[in-house]
Formats: C-alpha cells, structure tokens, sequence
C-alpha cells in the first residue's frame, strides 16, 4: 500500500472517505477509524495518520490450532478471531465466532466480540443486534456502549451514537477511547471545533493511544492547522512520513475545494 516512507494518496483518500465523511467534509472544507485489542471500535473513519501494523502469521496459525482442538472453548474463540481481526480477516472471524456464539448463546463476552467483528465485516445492523445482548441495562459494558456508538456513527445516526458514548463516559468518566469516538463522530457532523476540544481531552489522558493522538492531528489538519497537525502527527510516526501524509492532506483539500471556487467565479 505504500509507495514510499508516507502512505500513498490512493490510500489517504480511501482512508479519509470512509462512510459519510466525503459527504460531512464537503460542505465544511471540501474533504480529503481500533484494531480489536481494548475492545471498541475507534469510531467510523480509518485515520490516515495511523501507522500500519504488522501482523504475523504465525499468531493466526497458533491460535487457530488451539481452536480446532476444542471449538467450544471461548477463550479459544475469541483469541484466534481477534487474531484474524488483526489482520483483517474479517469473514473469517465472525465466521469464528458465529459458531462459538451457537455453542454458547448465552455467553456475552463473546456476543461483544462476535458483534464488533459484524460491524468491521459491514453487517451493522445485525451487530447491532448482537450487541443488545452483550450486556444488560441493569448491567451495562462501557466497552460495548463504545461499540454500539461507533456503529452508529457508521450508520449516520450520530445523535444515537453519542447518547452511547455519554452514557458509556458515565462509566468509565474521561476513558480516551470513548472520547476518542466522540470526537470522530463530531468530525463526521461537521463539528470541528468540538472535535479538536474532545479530542485534546482524550489526547491528555495518560492512558490514551497513539490513534487518539492521530485522531487529533486529523481534526486539526481538517481545519488547516496543519503545521500543529504535523507536529502531533510527528509524535507517533516518523517525521518524514508525518510531514507527507500532511502534505497529501492538504493537497486532497485543496482537490475538494477547486469545484466549489470554479462555481463561485462563474455564478
């Protein structure tokens, strides 16, 4: 995917359009994202500033011998699908899955699972679905409002999905991937202001991820502030690769932005 230390524009573009970000961005400034390990779904948009990650085969391969040898064992389950997620094996995750959760319909650490590698497979509404039975309202997962929130977001239903992210803030007050979410989920709204402000509060955590901090690059870069973009940027990724992806950032809104000037001069 990389044609060089910097991601590829093909790949920033595919990044950034994600969902109903084009259609959000277009109207503010012309337009140019968790893996599964802490349980969420970072929100609807796939950061252009996140690193890649290597995924070796070998953990895939060893987990799933593990897992044939005894199908019905969860732990089994979902650490060899969490592994396929990685590296973004998805059908055969929630393949995976499935068939654990039919051995175990009343497990609900495994409904969690099962329900974000539905929403990352693109099955939103069935994740949905699965993931009211994750948890109880008398019993409520942050981790799983986080998820239900995202999928919202994913579905355009961004009011719903923040009732989910407040409700799961409650819990777990200041948690940065909730914020996080929050925070992309205002980008998508078209909300900048109230992004960058949500995403330095997830950003000031000391728990908080290199994605949250790449998550704040990006709404800074959205609203041209590009050279503190960088900067954050530079944080988590090399300096070259940083000071590039801003660059093809700016260049794709700039892209964007020449329609709307050509319509402006000719009205």
């Amino acid at each position: 995917m990389q044609c060089n230390p910097a991601i590829s524009k093909q790949r920033l573009r595919n990044s950034v359009s994600r969902l109903a970000l084009v259609a959000a961005l277009a109207t503010s400034l012309g337009a140019c994202a968790n893996k599964p390990n802490s349980g969420d779904i970072t929100g609807s948009i796939r950061n252009p500033f996140a690193a890649t990650e290597t995924n070796p085969q070998s953990e895939i391969e060893r987990l799933g011998e593990r897992y044939k040898q005894n199908p019905s064992d969860t732990e089994a389950a979902i650490s060899y699908a969490q592994a396929l997620r990685r590296n973004e094996q998805n059908a055969q995750a929630v393949a995976v899955l499935e068939q654990a959760t039919i051995k175990n319909p009343q497990h609900k650490a495994l409904a969690g699972e099962y329900g974000r590698a539905l929403a990352e497979a693109g099955r939103l509404q069935q994740a949905l679905e699965v993931l009211s039975r994750a948890h109880t309202p008398d019993q409520p997962d942050w981790r799983i409002l986080n998820a239900q929130g995202a999928i919202h977001d994913q579905l355009g239903n961004y009011k719903a999905a923040r009732r989910y992210y407040q409700s799961a803030l409650k819990i777990a007050p200041e948690e940065p991937s909730v914020l996080s979410n929050l925070g992309l989920s205002y980008i998508l709204s078209k909300e900048l202001k109230l992004a960058e402000s949500t995403l330095r509060r997830a950003s000031a955590n000391p728990r908080a991820e290199k994605r949250v901090r790449q998550n704040l690059a990006l709404s800074l870069a959205l609203q041209g502030k590009f050279d503190e973009a960088e900067k954050i940027a530079a944080g988590d990724l090399p300096p070259e690769e940083a000071r590039a992806n801003i660059a093809a950032l700016r260049d794709l809104i700039k892209q964007q932005q020449q329609p709307r000037n050509m319509q402006r001069s000719q009205s």
